[in-house]
């Protein structure tokens, strides 16, 4: 489900920013994305988002990231320790496998990370594990 269609929409403050290959919400203690369809997420494009984070949050911001993948797309698993490594703000990210596909990329995704990554089921509990981290309490 996609966040513009779920119950969080209206009830989780958020900013939205819109790239040619993806959504973006940036809400109080967490970023979601939502990448466009057969889009390969390459570094480019992660530091282009990075970059908006950081005007957004701050170079010194702890934040969670969470995947929503409602769209099938690649991406190169080494690119979480790259992201960890160069900016340092993410404390841990979820991924939302809607498909067993999706489930088995991000297991292998998980494999490539130094961080927490949790693979969710739902959007609803993604939200829920990564509000409730203590780390962004």
């Amino acid at each position: 489900m996609k966040f513009e269609n779920s119950e969080y929409f209206k009830s989780i403050k958020h900013s939205k920013i819109e790239k040619p290959f993806g959504t973006f919400y940036f809400c109080e203690r967490f970023f979601i994305a939502e990448l466009n369809e057969s889009v390969h997420f390459d570094w480019e494009m992660v530091k282009d988002v990075m970059s908006d984070v950081i005007k957004f949050y701050g170079a010194d911001a702890k934040l969670g990231y969470l995947s929503n993948r409602v769209n099938s797309y690649s991406m190169n698993p080494h690119s979480w320790e790259k992201v960890y490594k160069k900016y340092g703000i993410l404390v841990a990210s979820a991924i939302v496998a809607y498909n067993n596909f999706t489930s088995m990329n991000a297991a292998i995704e998980k494999q490539f990370s130094s961080k927490s990554i949790k693979r969710c089921y739902s959007l609803t509990e993604a939200v829920n594990w990564i509000s409730n981290l203590k780390e962004l309490n």
